[in-house]
């Protein structure tokens, strides 16, 4: 499969975890990810939290977070991405790296969301993950980098 398959492919696993897989013919898997992405949705009142924090309104989307759902959340979404691009062709050496770092980094910065502000500013459960997410995502690059290099 060509390069352009395999971001087609990443693309659709970003916009709805599962579709990625549905692409690349894992039907099991692809319908596994969006029935647990609508159940951690649901009970993580995730859309909820979206349209509060968009709006400004960090203190509500910290109190109608429901944490022990939303902390599945990073992985789940980073999980599909990672296998969607891995299913559909050959992946190098560490490729992973970014995927896991990311996951693990939107975790920790999730656990952190009520209480942790950036320059004095309480960012909430939207974007103090995503923001962790992206940090933890430039770290796995970073290492993928050092270590594919260090391989060849």
């Amino acid at each position: 499969m060509n390069r352009s398959n395999k971001i087609e492919r990443l693309l659709w696993s970003i916009a709805f975890p599962g579709f990625g897989q549905i692409l690349n013919k894992k039907y099991i898997k692809g319908f596994t990810l969006i029935v647990l992405e609508f159940v951690i949705n649901s009970n993580a009142h995730l859309n909820q939290i979206i349209i509060l924090s968009f709006n400004g309104e960090i203190k509500n989307s910290i109190e109608s977070t429901d944490y022990h759902w939303l902390m599945f959340y990073p992985c789940v979404y980073m999980f599909g991405m990672w296998d969607a691009y891995k299913d559909s062709g050959e992946t190098a050496d560490y490729a992973y790296l970014p995927y896991v770092s990311g996951a693990f980094l939107g975790t920790v910065g999730l656990m952190y969301s009520a209480h942790l502000t950036i320059f004095g500013i309480l960012l909430g459960p939207v974007w103090m993950p995503m923001l962790f997410a992206f940090l933890g995502i430039g770290i796995g690059i970073a290492l993928f980098k050092i270590l594919y290099q260090k391989k060849l």
